[in-house]
């Protein structure tokens, strides 16, 4: 005997912030990653509100997670960037201690 289970739909915003936080953590950084975010708390709200007919809450976290990640990453390497620049320091002069006797070169910029 078959049972007749109800068919719930995937959410098209689910599926969007999924494709739109791909998309951001590969070639439309910024833009994908807010798309992601914003699609992904339409989503989340819309299938809250369905009652069970619409599915797809994984696809909206992932999207969600993807954008987020992006998002802070960018923001933690401008943060960085200011920072160097603030103290003077460009970005090849960061890896001076790494090549070799170049460590003086540094801290003779980091002394004046």
């Amino acid at each position: 005997m078959q049972q007749n289970t109800p068919y719930q739909q995937t959410s098209s915003l689910a599926l969007v912030s999924l494709v739109a936080g791909i998309l951001g953590i590969s070639i439309a950084p910024l833009l994908g990653s807010i798309i992601a975010v914003v699609t992904g708390h339409m989503a989340r709200r819309e299938i809250a509100a369905s009652g069970g007919q619409l599915s797809g809450d994984g696809l909206a976290v992932a999207g969600l997670v993807l954008g987020y990640f992006v998002i802070i990453s960018s923001v933690l390497a401008a943060c960085l960037i200011a920072a160097l620049a603030l103290f003077g320091i460009s970005i090849p002069l960061c890896f001076l201690p790494f090549a070799n006797q170049t460590g003086a070169l540094l801290s003779l910029f980091l002394s004046l």
